[in-house]
């Protein structure tokens, strides 16, 4: 089985408006903060699903410590709805930039608002693997280095 390697795979540091195939779980939220509310661009799997695990695993923690006998329920739910509102717009954003990897539309988050089976649809749409035909979202900021191995546009030759 072959994976995926991008173009710019052995280039260095990988740019923000472009998809980190293979991130690791740091370099995973460190992206997401970074580009909180960029709906534009693409997401790799890895990028979505890290940030997905550390979220559930801190949600998990809020409602573990109010659940304990130490911590008090009404500080846990306002802990958890801090929580909530400090990542319900960038997990959209996430959400979306993941569907754009696979050439689909963001709009298709909105299943999340049928009740399970919308779940589930989106689940597996964020299992697909990356599409080459998803590079249309891919916008570079301008103005782009001339000649970069990171641009979406040819070589040019100096002009004289």
């Amino acid at each position: 089985m072959s994976t995926y390697q991008p173009p710019y795979a052995s280039q260095g540091p990988v740019p923000l408006w472009l998809p980190y195939y293979g991130a690791p779980p740091l370099e995973a939220v460190k992206r997401f903060w970074t580009k909180y509310v960029v709906f534009s661009g693409r997401a790799s799997r890895s990028e979505y699903w890290w940030w997905f695990l550390i979220s559930a695993l801190v949600s998990g923690i809020i409602n573990a410590a109010g659940s304990t006998g130490g911590g008090s329920t009404s500080t846990s739910s306002a802990l958890d709805g801090l929580w909530f509102l400090a990542t319900v717009v960038p997990s959209l954003a996430l959400g979306a930039r993941r569907l754009h990897d696979v050439n689909l539309s963001a709009w298709l988050l909105l299943l999340a608002l049928i009740p399970v089976l919308g779940w589930i649809a989106l689940v597996v749409l964020m299992i697909l693997p990356p599409s080459p035909l998803g590079q249309r979202f891919d916008r570079p900021p301008a103005p782009y280095p001339p000649n970069s191995p990171y641009s979406p546009y040819p070589p040019q030759p100096p002009q004289a």
